[in-house]
C-alpha cells in the first residue's frame, strides 16, 4: 500500500467535510496545506489536494496557491486527486486547476471532485471512489 497524504484548505468547513471522507476511506495523512510543502510531498506516494472555489473562481490565493505553486512541480510519478466545494459558479477553477496539474506533469489518477457546499450522499459516494483510486 503507498503512502498518501489529503491535503486541503476549508473556509466554511465544507472542503474540509470532503477531506475527511477521502482520509477516512484511504486511510491517508491529514494535512492542511499550510503544514505542506515541497519536502513533504516528496514522502508520499498519492496526494489528494483540495481547495474550494473563491473569489472569481480561483483558488484560495493567500495559503493554498502559494503552497501549490511550490509544490505542483514536483508530483510527477505520483497519483494525484483533486477535490473542493463551491457555491457559485460552475467549477471553472477545477477545470483550470486540472489544467495547471497538468501543464507541471501530474497524472490525475482519477475524475476530480466537486460538490456545490457541504458533501451530499452523491459527493461523498464520488470522494470514496476517488480514494479507491489513489490507493
Amino acid at each position: 500500500m503507498s503512502k498518501a497524504a489529503v491535503v486541503f484548505y476549508s473556509g466554511s468547513g465544507n472542503t474540509e467535510a470532503m477531506a475527511d471522507v477521502i482520509v477516512n476511506a484511504l486511510g491517508a495523512d491529514r494535512i492542511e496545506c499550510g503544514d505542506f510543502n515541497a519536502a513533504k510531498a516528496a514522502n508520499y506516494d498519492a496526494i489528494a489536494f483540495g481547495c474550494p472555489a473563491m473569489g472569481d473562481e480561483v483558488l484560495e490565493e493567500t495559503v493554498f496557491q502559494p503552497m501549490w505553486d511550490e509544490v505542483k512541480g514536483n508530483l510527477a510519478g505520483k497519483k494525484i486527486a483533486l477535490f473542493g466545494s463551491y457555491g457559485w459558479g460552475d467549477g471553472q477553477w477545477m477545470r483550470d486547476w486540472e489544467a495547471d496539474a497538468r501543464a507541471n506533469g501530474a497524472e490525475l489518477a482519477c475524475d476530480s471532485v466537486i460538490c456545490n457546499e457541504a458533501p451530499d450522499g452523491e459527493a461523498i459516494a464520488a470522494l470514496e471512489s476517488l480514494a479507491r483510486a489513489l490507493g
